[in-house]
C-alpha cells in the first residue's frame, strides 16, 4: 500500500508543469488537442499527455534588407520591423509549423508586393500609409495562425547614389522655384502699396510737397548727405514765360 502511494506521489510530482504569466500551455492527450492551459501549476501526465508552451508577449521581427523595384522601376533597399503577439496559442501550434519563421517570410513577400505597387515619391512621402497597408495585409494573412499584428514600420529606405543625386537636384530646384515665387509676390505687394500711396498723394492737394519736405528733413539729419533741390515744374514754366516776355 505504501509502495502504491509512493508511486502515485512520484507520478503526480513528475506531472506538474509550471506556466508563467506571459505563457499559455497547449495540452495534447494521446496526440489530440485537449485544451489551452492558463498560467500556474498544471498537471500533464507523462506518456499519455504532452504540453507546448507559447509565449504570448509582443515580439519584434526584423525583416532583413530587401531589394525592391517600385512602380516607376526604381530599385531600393528596404528593411522593416513587425510587432506581433500570439492571440490564440492553440492555432499558433496546430495551424503552422514555426509561426516566427512563417511571419518573417510572409512579411518579406508582402513588403515586396506592396512597395512594388507605389511610386518612389509616394513611398518616401507616405511611408506611414505604406506601412499600414503592409500591416493590414500581414495581419489578415496570419489570422488563421492565431497571430495578431499590431504594427509594421519601414525602418530604412536606401537608394542608389545616382538616384540620391537626382533627388537632391530636384529638391534644390524646388527651393529655388519657391524663392522666386516668394520674391515676385513681395515685389507685387510692394508695387501695389506704392501705387496706392501715389494715388493718395496725387488726389490730396499739397500732399506731394509735404512729402518732399519730409524727405528733405530726413536727409538733412545726416551731415554727410548732399541734397539737391528739384524745382517744381510750375516754377520752371513760370521762369520760361518770363524769358519769353523779355
Amino acid at each position: 500500500m505504501n509502495y502504491l502511494l509512493v508511486v502515485i506521489l512520484v507520478i503526480i510530482l513528475s506531472s506538474i508543469r509550471q506556466i508563467n504569466q506571459y505563457q499559455r500551455g497547449v495540452k495534447f492527450t494521446l496526440g489530440r488537442y485537449t485544451k489551452t492551459l492558463q498560467p500556474g501549476w498544471r498537471l500533464v501526465f507523462p506518456i499519455i499527455q504532452s504540453m507546448k508552451k507559447v509565449d504570448v508577449r509582443v515580439k519584434a521581427v526584423d525583416v532583413p534588407d530587401q531589394e525592391i523595384i517600385t512602380k516607376d522601376n526604381i530599385s531600393a533597399q528596404i528593411n522593416a520591423v513587425i510587432y506581433y503577439k500570439v492571440s490564440d496559442a492553440a492555432k499558433a501550434i496546430i495551424e503552422v509549423e514555426n509561426f516566427y519563421y512563417a511571419i518573417s517570410q510572409l512579411a518579406q513577400t508582402t513588403m515586396r508586393n506592396m512597395v512594388g505597387e507605389v511610386d518612389l515619391d509616394e513611398l518616401l512621402s507616405k511611408r506611414d500609409q505604406v506601412s499600414d497597408r503592409i500591416k493590414k495585409a500581414v495581419d489578415k494573412a496570419t489570422d488563421p495562425w492565431g497571430i495578431e499584428v499590431s504594427n509594421v514600420e519601414l525602418k530604412d529606405i536606401s537608394l542608389p547614389e545616382d538616384m540620391k543625386r537626382t533627388i537632391g537636384k530636384q529638391a534644390e530646384a524646388e527651393r529655388e522655384k519657391r524663392a522666386v515665387i516668394i520674391k515676385a509676390e513681395g515685389e507685387r505687394i510692394a508695387a501695389d502699396n506704392m501705387s496706392a500711396a501715389a494715388k493718395i498723394l496725387a488726389e490730396a492737394p499739397g500732399a506731394l510737397h509735404l512729402r518732399t519736405l519730409q524727405s528733405i528733413n530726413d536727409l538733412s539729419s545726416d551731415q554727410s548727405n548732399t541734397v539737391i533741390f528739384a524745382l517744381p515744374l510750375e516754377v520752371l514754366r513760370a521762369i520760361e514765360g518770363i524769358n519769353k516776355k523779355e
